[in-house]
């Protein structure tokens, strides 16, 4: 009997491909486009400017002249629009009733709930996501493309296998606006480090170091100094800010007027590294001299 269900199973298709729609054509909306259609996912299709379709169209997505045509097109609905507003517009006149939305727009935790609650009362269930890559990694598992999903876990179980086509998946659970807070998170440490890097390379500027020099040192160097990521975490957790510490706030605090002086040196304004600065000569006064740089977490919240 046992050998007869492994025969059936044997002879049991697999599920084709789900269809789905997508409002949006950008440089992500047709990554993600061409992912799905190279799987052989039915897609429709749908952008304000309706010649950026014609590519994906040659390959086989059917072109829908509106938005609410499009989402009338398929249960599963996935929205890569410019902004919030974007999708308040494009969203009007479609009926969204038993539909699955999917909101990959970049948004605040806060349009992100709004937007799950305005979906809710449309009849759809809704995800928001946030994208963690760039569009050129769309596609490519080997450049590790990934997207945070929240809002509802029926959705996302029964469709976590086409959202997983273009990049993997993380869901981080049902408050509609945890893959937005996720994702800016995320992106604001980028932005710090990219505030450090231009700093570096200003300094080195008129000097006889190559950029092309100190681009593998830096790489490297942040790379060992990102461990200290997980310390951090650590520290939050138990509350122990002077667990692990390897260079004292204090210590940090009196060497800082060193790299200010370089940078006086160098011409190069200190705009990038003051703000920081001052946070940690303030978690200083308030606090031990022991503790971590952790405590400057501390002060930024209001």
């Amino acid at each position: 009997m046992a050998q007869n269900t492994v025969e059936e199973s044997r002879r049991t298709p697999p599920a084709p491909p789900t269809p789905l729609t997508l409002l949006g054509l950008g440089a992500m909306g047709t990554a993600l486009a061409e992912a799905w259609l190279t799987a052989g996912h039915p897609l429709t299709v749908w952008n304000r400017t309706a010649a950026r379709a014609n590519a994906l169209a040659v390959r086989g997505a059917v072109v829908a002249d509106s938005a609410a045509e499009a989402v009338a097109a398929n249960r599963l609905v996935v929205v890569c629009l410019l902004d919030d507003a974007s999708v308040d517009e494009a969203l009007a006149g479609a009926d969204l009733a038993g539909k699955d939305l999917v909101n990959l727009v970049t948004s605040t935790p806060g349009q992100a709930r709004a937007r799950a609650a305005w979906a809710q009362r449309r009849g759809a269930r809704y995800l928001d996501g946030g994208i963690m890559a760039v569009p050129p990694m769309i596609g490519v598992p080997a450049a590790g493309p990934y997207v945070f999903y929240s809002g509802s876990a029926g959705l996302f179980e029964e469709h976590g296998a086409t959202l997983a086509v273009p990049a993997d998946t993380r869901y981080v659970g049902e408050d509609a606006g945890s893959a937005a807070l996720h994702d800016v998170a995320l992106l604001s440490a980028m932005y710090g480090m990219f505030a450090g890097v231009a700093h570096a390379f200003a300094l080195i500027r008129g000097e006889a170091v190559a950029p092309g020099g100190l681009a593998p040192l830096l790489r490297d160097f942040l790379t060992a100094m990102s461990r200290t990521v997980a310390t951090t975490a650590e520290q939050l957790e138990s509350g122990d800010y002077t667990k692990g510490v390897v260079s004292s706030l204090a210590m940090q605090v009196a060497g800082k007027g060193t790299l200010l002086r370089t940078a006086e040196e160098q011409g190069v304004s200190p705009e990038l590294l003051e703000p920081y600065f001052r946070l940690m000569e303030r978690r200083l006064e308030l606090g031990s001299g022991e503790e971590d740089l952790t405590g400057v977490v501390d002060l930024l919240r209001r």
